[in-house]
């Protein structure tokens, strides 16, 4: 069987380190060869380039670049996969009219979110209205989002994000992590998720900020593109700066989660978030906000906290709570270990996908 890839960029995110993981886990089955579709020539996740898998990089020259449909046809005229899987809502926007014009299968993968803003205006879900007619299977990371974008459930699926535990057999160790950003508090506490509209990094700070008000024995890291930016470091008051390390994109991510005595994801809207699958993978308490598909992953109260959107009381709360107790930070972390291990783990994910790509293979 053959799959053609499409994915808009290879950045550092979630969905890209979702695919990267899954093509990795794909090429130890014979029976499925693939190539890959990038539409930028950003590719963060370096190990897709040792795969030796052919990698095709359609680059828009604008925002609307109409060449890319004619790229893309001629490429599946030529390679003739057995189903094309996109993985956004852009290349679903490029991949649904190639697909029926030539009769291939199209597995739409760009319910990667929860949106609350289910009308026009918000170009993702405008973009679902125009492809999911024209798409075979739409594919969903949460339930939360297959109902935000109101997917037809004859061809939805939910398949979540996996964790690959190889990727914490090799980490480097705490105290060169801990001398590498010069940290030498007690405490260590982290977000990971870039400096986007849809991350509330505003109540984080704020929250960081209200401990620091009380104690100084914590430093705040941030881990992700833009969180080095000129704006995230204008929400830091001059007087607590020397208590934060906002360091911008980085590889080797979980290493530096692996430092954090607790993890958080403070945000607006999310599917099921690949940083809390790494805090939890890795054995580390969270607290995240309520909503989308963080309630499919996170059991509140049991491998970490639920607050409330935009409340930075209620999270400076749970995180006090959590630093006077080594024992629940601890019977936390290892909750969660457990449920990635047993629920979210690369080879749940990988036969889930293998299943489907079987079934539409069956049905030609």
């Amino acid at each position: 069987m053959k799959i053609l890839f499409l994915i808009d960029c290879l950045s550092s995110g979630g969905k890209e380190r979702r695919l990267t993981e899954l093509m990795k886990a794909l090429r130890s089955n014979q029976d499925i060869g693939f190539e890959l579709v990038t539409m930028s020539e950003d590719v963060h996740y370096k190990e897709v380039l040792t795969l030796n898998v052919p990698i095709h990089f359609i680059v828009r020259k604008t925002k609307k670049d109409f060449s890319i449909f004619s790229k893309l046809y001629k490429l599946c005229l030529n390679y003739k996969p057995d189903v094309v899987h996109c993985w956004d809502s852009m290349t679903a926007i490029y991949s649904a009219p190639v697909c029926k014009l030539l009769h291939i299968p199209l597995i739409n993968g760009m319910v990667i979110d929860s949106p609350q803003k289910q009308n026009i205006f918000n170009k993702y879900w405008l973009r679902a209205k125009l492809t999911f007619p024209f798409s075979d299977y739409i594919v969903g990371n949460s339930k939360a989002g297959i109902t935000a974008y109101n997917a037809p459930l004859k061809k939805s699926i939910i398949i979540p994000n996996g964790f690959n535990f190889n990727r914490i057999s090799n980490i480097t160790a705490k105290s060169k992590m801990l001398e590498q950003i010069n940290v030498k508090t007690g405490f260590v506490i982290g977000m990971v998720a870039s400096f986007t509209i849809y991350k509330d990094y505003k109540t984080y700070f704020k929250a960081a900020q209200l401990i620091l008000d009380k104690r100084k024995d914590i430093t705040f890291l941030a881990i992700g593109s833009f969180t080095d930016s000129t704006l995230a470091k204008s929400l830091i008051d001059e007087k607590n700066q020397k208590y934060f390390r906002l360091l911008g994109n980085k590889s080797d991510i979980e290493s530096y989660v692996n430092i954090m005595d607790i993890c958080i994801l403070s945000t607006f809207t999310e599917g099921i978030s690949n940083s809390i699958l790494e805090y939890m993978a890795l054995g580390k308490p969270v607290i995240a906000t309520s909503g989308g598909g963080t309630k499919e992953l996170i059991e509140n109260n049991k491998t970490g906290f639920l607050v409330e959107v935009a409340n930075h009381e209620e999270l400076a709360t749970k995180i006090e709570l959590l630093l006077q107790d080594e024992d629940l930070r601890r019977n936390m972390g290892l909750a969660g270990k457990e449920r990635i291990e047993n629920v979210f783990s690369i080879d749940t994910m990988l036969n889930k996908y293998i299943e489907l790509y079987k079934q539409i293979k069956n049905k030609q």
